[in-house]
């Protein structure tokens, strides 16, 4: 049995199963919200505990993996938006296993994409895809991560903490707010959970999480919420042209992340492309590169379970 996860800022997902040769079989599966708990190791003794009790004979844990929001350093993870370590050596210990395997979230995404169904994506722009060209993997979530792929080798990154540039008067609004309270503004700050909840209160003057803003805009209640979801999307579609151009992202661009899994369907991605799109002399080059919306929320869950079946 292989045990992968899930470490985000505000969920977690612990799986156990089995890897084949192209697909994870899942046995047994938990979502926590990471707020119940004070660290791993008390989320590692609650999930044991219900697997082993749950658990059908003799399924010993082989190997480990988890992806965790933040930059993987010695195996290990301080994460970026909350006081948490991930420790694959202290993981590994309470498992009872020689290693345990650490890595960015938004890695273990990347090395999931090979295991992901015709079913799981969702095409926003349809367009080329070039064989063996540099992937983009782009992580919405309550932050905002990067991946690229490059000659088949995954090369996390902390692109979300890199610097925003508005290319609308919309978005320049909402920079100009971020600018006056913060400072700097990052690529997170208008690109996922956290920027949801920012550019609500940069147009509107009010705080609103991304589940209210979504739910409100959803059923037509609030035309300021229908709002903050075409800003959200034109900001999205602006970071990730910018990172699909720093790598000529010819081999595709997924859009990933349990936020936008839940609200793949309802993003205006018209207004994604037109900002992905909008780069000057290079804008024709974008149009042609294909970008896919995943809708499985477990896409770091199957990259875990491919790195630890490696390790077997």
């Amino acid at each position: 049995m292989i045990l992968a996860g899930d470490i985000g800022a505000t969920k977690i997902l612990l799986e156990v199963g089995e890897a084949r040769r192209d697909h994870w079989e899942p046995r047994f599966s938990r979502r926590y919200p990471l707020a119940d708990f004070d660290g791993m190791p008390s989320v590692l003794d609650q999930f044991l505990g219900e697997w082993n009790t749950l658990k059908d004979g003799d399924a010993p844990i082989r190997a480990a993996a988890i992806g965790a929001a933040g930059p993987q350093l010695d195996n290990c993870i301080h994460m970026t938006n909350r006081a948490w370590i991930v420790d694959g050596t202290a993981i590994a210990r309470r498992l009872g296993i020689p290693r345990a395997t650490v890595v960015n979230d938004l890695a273990a995404a990347a090395h999931g994409l090979e295991w992901l169904k015709p079913n799981d994506l969702m095409v926003v722009q349809p367009g080329h895809r070039v064989a063996k060209a540099p992937t983009l993997v782009v992580g919405v979530g309550t932050g905002l991560g990067i991946a690229y792929v490059v000659d088949g080798v995954v090369v996390p990154s902390e692109g979300g903490h890199t610097g925003f540039s508005p290319a609308s008067a919309d978005q320049t609004a909402v920079w100009r707010n971020l600018a006056e309270r913060h400072g700097r503004v990052e690529a997170e700050s208008v690109a996922s959970g956290i920027g949801m909840t920012n550019i609500h209160l940069a147009l509107h003057g009010r705080d609103g999480t991304p589940a209210h803003i979504v739910s409100q805009a959803l059923d037509h209640r609030d035309p300021d919420c229908q709002k903050v979801l075409e800003v959200f999307a034109e900001c999205l579609g602006n970071v990730a042209g910018d990172h699909a151009l720093s790598v000529m992202a010819r081999g595709g661009v997924y859009l990933a992340g349990g936020l936008l899994a839940r609200i793949a369907p309802h993003i205006n991605f018209a207004r994604f492309r037109s900002a992905f799109c909008a780069k000057g002399a290079l804008s024709s080059l974008l149009m042609t590169i294909p970008v896919f919306a995943i809708t499985n929320e477990h896409l770091a869950v199957l990259g875990a379970a491919r790195i630890a079946n490696r390790a077997v």
